[in-house]
């Protein structure tokens, strides 16, 4: 048996014409979905990229006891599996996190990889005293691990010359050339994976003309990851949205290629294809830009999922099941009769591909340290810390790197020795302190939606029965995933469920209050955006945060904060200096 999985990186489900009649015309992803089986509950698992591959490669979720992080010694690899078994299994990526300290364990577990350089902030093509960045304002208003990210973006483009050189066109003429070579043989799995249509959107101007000739020249290609008053510029969230449009006639197009390889050598016979992505993107919905700096609402983790199963011949079709990244990783070992391993929680999605049995009756997903969210397939409850604190929070971990650094001597400093669990196959692991990464769940509490009534989430639920059953529901799939035990005691969930009941939530929204009044005063009752809340937390915290809150609560009237307010009073005024750094932390 074969396997194709086309892997994309930020793709919306919104955006493609099956889920939405409405969007923008792809017609290879129209004809994709009359070729196989539309999954209508995927969700995400571990976030963001790196997480949600070792998710992929483990059949297991990893966010609750790991951020973003190599594979670790003990962890399963469904491509080392296949290797073990006769499987061979090929990766094409541009998606250059693979290379980067937190993910410099996954390309190896394949049986051989090829790696397209360019993408994004890829440290590849050097010009010293380059100067093409300096009049782009998301340049200069960017902090300075971001400018380094555009400055080698920047450069990187200089070699895109000719739409071939663009690294999705160069990962999908590899693909094609492996399928060429070896679509004859047996036993083999092709990862085409392509770090598109994620930001920055550049793609070839042919593109941009077919959604707006406005784009050509645009540089509104790379939005922030921020809430969209912090941006405070409407156009510039509209250009962005355009060009992430033009870049998905790209996918579209390169897709294509790869559906036409399939009809023409007559592969939907004994070829399995998989057409995925990791998460989504928020483009100014809930007036948040990105994704990993607010909660991880439905434009992220309600992801596209397509599937052809020659075994069981089903297309054109769709399945309302749940599903997660980690079924797709112990799907992909039952196609090639490989059993899963003991630590494997995910499912193989072959019974509800055939339209048998559900697998799951919920969906557990989030970032390390911030919300961890559940949904049913109707609702989605989002829980947050129980304290602004955020703690415990600790990393389990033999591999201390971070994205793109290893760990320092000073957070090594807290480090001790945990027995292990049995996910770790009871091997010790260092237990490090741990902190939240890019925004505060306690500055948005905990929040509960009703996808029928409300699928755009924007009016979050106050019902305390409802938030009981959905607690209790998160508290057993913890238990179910392997959670440690500091994820019950940071998001204050009782140890016996049964103490978990609608008057246990009412008192819970009552401590939240007296919490928030203690650290805000009088500002704690105040309507605002919860990235405005977040920072006046940390300035409650901050030596001298008092004088300036304060001066903010005397100097706001009316029903909303914005965070513009604050801007304006600190730079007016003259506060402990150790607040200025607050006022601009990086993503």
């Amino acid at each position: 048996m074969k396997a194709v999985m086309l892997m994309f990186d930020t793709l919306r489900r919104d955006q493609l014409p099956p889920y939405n009649p409405g969007a923008f015309p792809l017609p290879n992803f129209d004809r994709l979905a009359k070729k196989t089986v539309r999954f209508d509950n995927f969700y995400v698992g571990s976030m963001p990229c790196m997480p949600a591959r070792r998710d992929l490669h483990t059949g297991r979720l990893s966010f609750l006891h790991r951020s973003w992080g190599p594979l670790e010694p003990f962890d399963d690899s469904i491509f080392e599996m296949m290797k073990k078994h006769g499987i061979y299994s090929h990766l094409i990526t541009d998606h250059q996190h693979y290379w980067e300290d937190g993910g410099a364990t996954y390309h190896n577990r394949y049986s051989s990889y090829e790696f397209v350089r360019g993408q994004e902030g890829d440290l590849w093509k050097a010009q010293l005293g380059f100067r093409g960045v300096e009049q782009l304002e998301t340049w200069q208003k960017a902090e300075p691990l971001r400018r380094n990210m555009i400055l080698h973006d920047q450069i990187n483009r200089t070699y895109f010359q000719r739409e071939e050189d663009y690294p999705q066109a160069r990962c999908y003429q590899l693909g094609l050339e492996f399928l060429a070579e070896n679509y004859q043989q047996d036993n083999w799995l092709l990862q085409i994976e392509s770090f598109d249509p994620h930001e920055p959107f550049a793609v070839p101007d042919r593109f941009k003309q077919r959604v707006s000739a406005d784009l050509v020249g645009n540089s509104d290609d790379w939005p922030e990851y921020s809430s969209t008053e912090r941006i405070n510029n409407p156009e510039k969230m509209a250009n962005a949205a355009k060009h992430y449009q033009a870049l998905m006639l790209m996918c579209d197009e390169y897709l294509g290629k790869i559906l036409d390889f399939f009809d023409e050598h007559d592969l939907w016979k004994d070829t399995l294809l998989v057409v995925n992505t990791d998460h989504g993107f928020l483009l100014g919905e809930k007036e948040w830009s990105g994704k990993s700096v607010m909660p991880v609402y439905n434009e992220i983790a309600h992801v596209p999922f397509f599937i052809w199963d020659p075994k069981v011949g089903v297309a054109n079709d769709v399945r309302h099941e749940l599903a997660q990244m980690h079924d797709l990783g112990v799907t992909l070992l039952d196609y090639f009769g490989i059993e899963k391993t003991a630590g494997m929680t995910g499912h193989s999605l072959t019974p509800v591909i055939a339209g048998k049995n559900a697998i799951k009756s919920e969906a557990l997903f989030g970032y390390f340290g911030a919300h961890v969210s559940i949904t049913d397939g109707r609702y989605v409850y989002m829980r947050a810390s129980q304290l602004p604190e955020n703690q415990p929070l600790y990393e389990y971990t033999l591999m201390p790197t971070h994205m793109r650094r290893m760990f320092t001597p000073d957070e090594l400093k807290g480090a001790t020795l945990h027995p292990g669990m049995a996910f770790t196959k009871n091997i010790s692991v260092l237990k490090l302190p741990g902190s939240a990464g890019f925004y505060s769940a306690y500055a948005h509490g905990n929040l509960l939606f009703d996808l029928v009534s409300d699928p755009a989430q924007e009016h979050p639920l106050k019902d305390a029965q409802q938030e009981a059953i959905l607690l209790k529901m998160l508290s057993q799939a913890l238990s179910r995933a392997g959670a440690p035990a500091d994820e019950w005691q940071r998001l204050g969930i009782p140890e016996d469920s049964s103490l978990i009941t609608a008057a246990f939530i009412e008192r819970e929204h009552q401590q939240r209050q007296a919490v928030l009044s203690q650290h805000l005063g009088r500002l704690a009752d105040v309507n605002m955006h919860p990235d405005t809340r977040a920072l006046l937390l940390d300035i409650a915290v901050c030596p001298g945060g008092k004088a300036l809150l304060d001066d903010v609560a005397t100097h706001f009237t009316g029903d909303y904060l914005k965070r513009a307010l604050l801007v304006e009073i600190y730079t007016r005024g003259s506060y402990e200096s150790g607040l200025k750094n607050l006022f601009n932390k990086p993503y």
